[in-house]
């Protein structure tokens, strides 16, 4: 092989490696539709007890996490998941931390403060309607929204959201459904 050619395979190789992929392999265990399925209304409140539904995010690809403070997977991840919405957040990213915590914002505003997440917002469902209107058979339970408001895949169970192989997947279904939005 020549050195031009061998310059353009190399070129083209590293481009290809740069640029996020739509195709990036979803994470271990968790499971994406083969087509994006409509999302149940849900409602909440933020922390200030305003009401909140999932079309506040119209637009922004959604990482919906449903958790409680009791929950110790949920505990466990839940510093993941700011890290996520630390590096990804912003105009066309969102975690969206759902608490089903019954007894109400105090509980979750001191979890925060214990274990350092300043990225997440509080969300919270003191019914916690929303884990039975979604179908969450345990928490947590992660949907991964498109930006018409369609599931893409979830997880049930932790993950460790702030791991290479989930932030270049996600990163990959951002570019990919901004992609499709054009």
């Amino acid at each position: 092989m020549t050195a031009s050619k061998l310059a353009v395979a190399l070129s083209a190789m590293l481009l290809a490696a740069s640029l996020p992929t739509a195709a990036a392999e979803a994470p271990q265990n968790f499971a994406v539709l083969d087509t994006p399925a409509a999302v149940p209304q849900i409602s909440f409140a933020d922390a200030a007890g305003q009401p909140k539904t999932l079309a506040d995010y119209s637009g922004e690809v959604v990482l919906l996490n449903i958790w409680a403070t009791w929950c110790a997977p949920c505990r466990k991840e839940m510093p993941t998941l700011d890290h996520l919405q630390a590096e990804l957040g912003g105009p066309d990213f969102e975690v969206v931390a759902l608490s089903m915590d019954r007894k109400g914002l105090d509980v979750v505003k001191k979890f925060f403060a214990e274990t350092g997440v300043t990225h997440l917002a509080l969300n919270i469902d003191t019914s916690a309607q929303a884990m039975f209107t979604l179908g969450a058979a345990g928490l947590p339970m992660t949907l991964l929204i498109d930006r018409q408001g369609k599931e893409i895949g979830r997880l049930i169970g932790p993950a460790e959201w702030d791991a290479p192989d989930m932030v270049d997947f996600i990163r990959g279904r951002i570019a990919a459904n901004e992609n499709e939005m054009r």
